[in-house]
């Protein structure tokens, strides 16, 4: 089953052509990492799949949903979720409070002035459960600004998958982390994707190839590869074109 397709999507900002006949189709349940050097795409490609920006031409299939045109609520409340390069969260809420905030639409609350946060057990017993499964129970009442680096990027990511979302975007997820942070975020996010179809944007190699089912690699504005991480790893044309000595560190390191 297809959770994700793109046919032939084009993106050109002016004369520029960004984008250049990218076609794409991920399968429900992959976890597909998308790697590129700086200025491949890679970020514009997201923007066009989550509504922030819309294509010059093609399309993009989300099930059985064409969403090429359509706003990213509109994207969103079809079944897909992402988080941004950049932390997007509320930081002067605390961790139980951005996540009850993030889980009041799905829950049918939409917009009403008329109930007290506090008596909305759904709500209420909804968040506690997402902060147990990004592991912030312990940080409940701490401000999110207040939270480390990498506490704020677990619950950017709670935020995300919230809403029930079968398709997940994470953009550049570890970037800024540890290596001690990465491997236990690597965890994490096969954690709360589990069953859930999966695309990231990640320059970190070691957290692609530990992470990816399949790897899609993108050089101006082109997918030259979409295969597995052993097919990529072997590919002389990626190689080329973007891994070389990145590829050589991580098998050096395995």
């Amino acid at each position: 089953m297809i959770a994700l397709q793109l046919k032939d999507v084009r993106k050109n900002f002016g004369k520029t052509e960004i984008i250049r006949g990218v076609d794409l189709e991920v399968q429900a349940g992959e976890r597909v990492a998308i790697i590129g050097p700086n200025g491949a795409g890679k970020s514009t490609l997201f923007n066009l799949i989550s509504g922030r920006l819309e294509p010059t031409s093609g399309e993009i299939w989300l099930g059985a949903h064409r969403i090429d045109g359509k706003k990213p609520f509109e994207i969103n409340r079809l079944g897909l979720s992402r988080s941004f390069q950049i932390t997007n969260i509320f930081p002067k809420l605390s961790v139980f409070e951005n996540l009850r905030c993030a889980v009041l639409w799905t829950l049918g609350y939409k917009y009403t002035f008329l109930k007290f946060l506090a008596n909305l057990d759904d709500a209420n017993e909804r968040a506690e459960q997402l902060m147990a499964r990004i592991r912030l129970d312990k940080k409940r009442d701490v401000l999110a600004i207040n939270l480390t680096y990498a506490e704020q990027r677990a619950l950017e990511i709670g935020i995300t998958i919230a809403g029930g979302s079968d398709v997940i975007l994470l953009d550049e997820p570890t970037a800024g982390m540890s290596k001690s942070e990465t491997k236990r975020f690597i965890q994490l996010i096969r954690e709360v994707t589990e069953g859930k179809t999966l695309l990231t944007v990640e320059h970190d190699m070691g957290v692609v190839f530990g992470l990816a089912d399949k790897i899609a690699v993108v050089v101006y504005g082109e997918v030259i590869a979409f295969d597995t991480p052993e097919a990529v790893r072997a590919n002389a044309r990626v190689q080329e074109a973007y891994l070389g000595s990145a590829v050589a560190e991580h098998q050096a390191a395995a």
